[in-house]
This record gives C-alpha cells, structure tokens and sequence, in this order.
C-alpha cells in the first residue's frame, strides 16, 4: 500500500512517520510539508522520501491512501479531497469538531467506495493492552468500574478555538479507550477546567464520568496545566482489581531516538519495575506487561485496502466518541447529566 503521510508536524513526526516505515506491507510514499523547517527535518530523517507541497501534489503523484495529521480545523477538507479523488483516508484525532461533522465525512467516504479510519492509536498502548489481557483471564469478575487519569505538563501544547482543548485532544484518546473496552456510552456527567489564552478561552483539564450501557462506570480525566505528570489505570470487579501506572512507553522510545523498525519483536514492553498490580481473593501479583505496538494499526490499515479485512478503526467509531465529547460539552455548560439520546 502505497500511503502519503500529510503533516509533518509532532504527530507526524513522531506518531506516524516511525510506525508506517515500520509497517509491513506499507510504503512511505511521500509527505506533505510546507515550510523549509520541516522539509529539511523530512530529508535528513526520511532521506529518499519525495516530499509534496500540497495534497494535490501528492495525489496528482498516486497514492492508495493517505494520513492526515495536519492541524484540527484543515482535516474536514483535506480529507474530502482525497475522498473525492478515490483515496483511502486515515485521520487523526479529532477526526471533526463533533459527531454530526464525522458522519457526514462517513457518508461521504461510503458514497465514495473509500475506507476512512480514525487514528485512535491509543487503542494500542501498551498499558492498554495488559488490561485487555487482564480483563479477557476472567479474574477481575464483573467489571464495575473503570478509572483513566493521563495528566501531563504541557501548557504550550494547549490548542485554543472551537476545534482546540484537551477534551478534544487527549480526550479523544482516553474516551475511545473506555468505549472500545466497555462498550457504548448511557450517559455523561462532565467538568470541565478553562482557561484564558491569547487564542480564547480553552479546556485545560476534565473529568468524566460515563456510564456505558452495560453497566460499568468509566471515570477519565486528564490536565496539561497543573505541573502533574501521571499515568494510572484501575479496574474494579467483583473479583478483585488491577491497577497500573505503566508510562507513555512508546512515546518514551521514539522521542529518545529508538524506533519500532530497529526492533520489532522487543517493542512496546514496558519494565518489570513498573508492571501493573492484580489483586484477588487469591492473592496479589505483578502482570507482565503486554506488547504495545503503533505499527499494528498501519498493518491491519493495510490489510483492509488489499484484502477488504476489518479496518483498525472504522470512522464511525470516531464519531460515536465525539457524541460523547459533545454530550460532555453540553454536560459541563449546563451543569447536568447528559443522556447519549439527546444528542440523536
């Protein structure tokens, strides 16, 4: 699968770039890049790799897909470009500023016989994955609870206007994390903490609570302004619990300069020192840690264009997540639980 990486900023840089040279039946077949910065980071660390100064240069050149990664308020459009040229679309999160502007983009890659895949790569971290392992060994019971905290201290990474804030950034992620395990979301309760920037007021911290059709309450949370720097997870059943506070591995690995390519089979394991704890009526014990892997989803992406297999994330699945960001939104604004049929 030929595929033209669009942005070459941090998530193209490090979040992208790394994994589709890494990818198994994927070609770097270009990238997108405007100013001289970036154009002379491409050449010295993607050397042979053309780069393109617009879309329709890249596609005018012939790719089979593409991954946006450009800012939140260029996606809408640069994604309908491609679909109205016959190209398969990955695009990064938020893949739209709300639910009813990701189903349109649905039904336009629908009409138009494309995939569109959301980049919800968090699916694939690597604590992630041990709770997976965790929850399918049957241990914990009934799941009842489930707590997601990712705090950060990144205030200048805050994007303010009406497609910025954390909730719609690092949110997007820990929502989809809570809905692919538990499953649909029943209703929302938000807080949501502002801020004043020089762009306009923006979210700088929240808390959810979800509560999913099945029962279990999902409590995430997240902040880039009050010099935190965590990562925890927690699952709660009738059988016991399991708790995590594993790092942000995989990030940890590229931006130290390693790369997934260099080392498949050891990719994405988290230390010893830091696997997560399970704790049942019979006993408590350490769980070693799963493998997290970015490349999967370019490779199960690549699958789905040559083979009609399961895309990693069918875009539907994004707009499902945003109508639980909006319903947050609404949430906080009017000081109330929202139900997911209101936003119908």
């Amino acid at each position: 699968m030929r595929l033209g990486l669009v942005g070459y900023g941090t998530g193209g840089r490090y979040y992208h770039a790394p994994y589709i040279q890494a990818a198994r039946g994927v070609e770097l077949a270009g990238v997108v890049a405007r100013s001289e910065a970036r154009i002379a980071q491409i050449r010295e660390e993607l050397p042979g790799v053309p780069v393109y100064e617009s879309l329709t240069a890249l596609l005018d050149a012939g790719v089979d897909a593409v991954t946006i990664t450009t800012p939140p308020e260029t996606r809408r459009e640069l994604a309908l470009e491609a679909i109205g040229r016959g190209v398969h679309v990955i695009a990064d999160k938020p893949v739209a500023p709300g639910a009813a502007a990701a189903r349109e983009l649905v039904a336009a890659a629908e009409d138009a016989g494309v995939l569109l895949s959301a980049f919800h790569n968090r699916r694939w971290d690597t604590d992630l994955a041990t709770l997976k392992e965790v929850l399918a060994g049957g241990e914990l019971g009934e799941i009842r609870r489930f707590d997601s905290a990712f705090n950060l201290d990144e205030p200048d990474t805050l994007e303010a206007g009406p497609t910025g804030g954390l909730l719609r950034d690092l949110g997007s992620h820990l929502v989809d994390q809570a809905l692919h395990l538990f499953g649909p979301a029943e209703s929302v309760t938000a807080y949501l903490d502002w801020v004043d920037l020089p762009e306009g007021r923006t979210d700088s911290g929240f808390f959810l609570n979800i509560v999913h059709r099945g029962g279990v309450h999902s409590h995430v949370s997240a902040t880039k302004v009050n010099h935190l720097v965590s990562r925890e997870l927690l699952a709660l059943g009738s059988g016991g619990s399991y708790r995590s506070s594993q790092q942000d591995v995989q990030a940890q690995a590229v931006l130290a300069g390693r790369r997934p390519a260099d080392d498949r089979e050891g990719w994405g394991y988290e230390d010893p020192e830091r696997w997560g704890v399970l704790s049942t009526a019979a006993g408590t014990r350490r769980v070693p840690s799963a493998k997290g892997d970015y490349t999967d989803y370019y490779e199960r992406f690549a699958a789905a264009v040559e083979r009609g297999e399961a895309q990693p994330v069918p875009l539907i699945e994004a707009a499902d997540m945003l109508a639980v960001l909006d319903a947050a939104r609404l949430s906080d604004a009017e000081g109330r639980t929202v139900r997911l049929s209101e936003q119908q």
